[in-house]
């Protein structure tokens, strides 16, 4: 078979699969980015990021038009010898994973795989459906190698990363294992191998590694603020050239598309037999409710509007992704007068107020989301930051 394009990637105008795209259209391979949502593939299309990504629009402006496309076409899938899919295991209301999602995916689009394709799973998988996906595959007749790549980027990082991380490549066969390295030594000559199982379960334990340490370092700041004692004070002295500590992050709210999801799909994986994954959602997840109550005991939120500066997950992101900011949010309209918010990067939330608007309006403000922006903030007004942005400590 003999193929017009070197790679699809199948979800391609999304937060994982554009950068993905573009870091291979920019090594010289001819690309083409399916996705189905229009208005992301028109904007693409039409030369411009969809999302924030540093360094992403410059590569963008080079290769879209020239070795990169994007459609809404299927049809498109069976002109690449590589066909990367970033579609990833969703969670439920109820925190249970769907394992079949990945696997029906990829037969609603299998009519346009062709014999001699390389299939790349490349999202976060739950463990068991890269063999999902092999069988698939066997009983649909098709003679394509599946290999699981797991994606390994940070958001605001990624055409970094890309480019500097190993990458971790598996496959059941010879075949499919250097078919997938032979593809990502276009990024990198770091490959790493494992088997798909080990690979799945490698980039669950990435995820929730981070998950737990930074609801480590939120209980521990508990701890301290409940004793009237400046967490940030303590993490700063004793990791202060001490490489043994330097890796206890500060406290804020741990959030987005996958550091709580992956936790919780391990803990499926494991008969919900996790206690250290439990006990990092619960806390992780309470801390704006344990945020609200002391601010309870230093203010009478019933009388006053609070400001919530930042409504992304991260700084210096436009993501609001399973951001706790809007928790936070929540929990202040039940039980402060007013709520106002404001982010400079979030695009897709109609009642986010300028920033301006919002300190002059608030009687309170709180930082949601550590954005750079917000540390010269001057205004004589309490402000709650238990992120440390504005350097005036953590005790709240």
């Amino acid at each position: 078979m003999t193929f017009t394009r070197d790679v699809v990637v199948v979800g391609g105008c999304g937060h994982v699969g554009l950068p993905l795209g573009l870091a291979f259209a920019d090594r010289g391979l001819d690309v083409a980015l399916y996705d189905v949502a229009e208005s992301a593939v028109a904007t693409v299309t039409g030369g411009q990021m969809p999302f924030d990504e540093p360094g992403a629009q410059e590569v963008l402006s080079r290769v879209i038009g020239n070795n990169l496309v994007a459609s809404t076409d299927p049809s498109v899938i069976s002109s690449a010898e590589h066909v990367v899919v970033v579609i990833g295991t969703p969670v439920d209301e109820h925190l249970n994973p769907d394992p079949q999602a990945v696997p029906t995916a990829v037969e609603g689009f299998a009519a346009h795989l062709v014999d001699g394709q390389a299939l790349v799973l490349r999202s976060t998988l739950y463990p068991g459906v890269t063999a999902l996906v092999e069988r698939l595959i066997e009983r649909l007749g098709l003679d394509v190698d599946v290999a699981f790549c797991p994606e390994r980027i940070a958001e605001g990082k990624a055409m970094v990363e890309l480019y500097e991380l190993p990458q971790l490549v598996s496959g059941r066969s010879q075949k499919a294992l250097d078919r997938s390295e032979k593809l990502f030594r276009n990024l990198t000559n770091q490959i790493v191998h494992l088997q798909p199982e080990e690979a799945e379960l490698a980039k669950l334990f990435t995820n929730t590694w981070r998950y737990i340490k930074f609801a480590t370092a939120n209980q521990l700041y508990m701890i301290a603020n409940d004793y009237g004692l400046d967490f940030e004070r303590i993490r700063s002295a004793l990791a202060y050239d001490y490489p043994r500590a330097a890796d206890i992050p500060r406290a804020g709210f741990a959030a987005g598309p996958c550091l709580f999801k992956d936790t919780m799909q391990l803990a499926a994986f494991n008969n919900n037999n996790f206690v250290l994954g439990h006990a990092s959602m619960m806390v992780n997840e309470g801390l704006p409710l344990y945020v609200v109550a002391r601010m309870e005991k230093e203010y009478d939120l019933s009388r006053m509007t609070v400001g919530i500066l930042g409504m992304a997950f991260k700084s210096e992101s436009d993501d609001i992704r399973s951001s706790l900011s809007y928790k936070l949010k929540r929990i202040l309209r039940f039980k402060a007068a007013a709520v106002l918010t404001t982010d400079p990067y979030v695009r897709v939330d109609p009642d986010l107020l300028p920033f301006d608007d919002v300190v002059a309006r608030a009687d309170l403000l709180i930082v949601g989301a550590p954005h750079r922006a917000y540390a010269d903030l001057q205004t004589d007004k309490p402000v709650v930051d238990i992120w440390d942005l504005l350097g005036d400590g953590v005790r709240l």
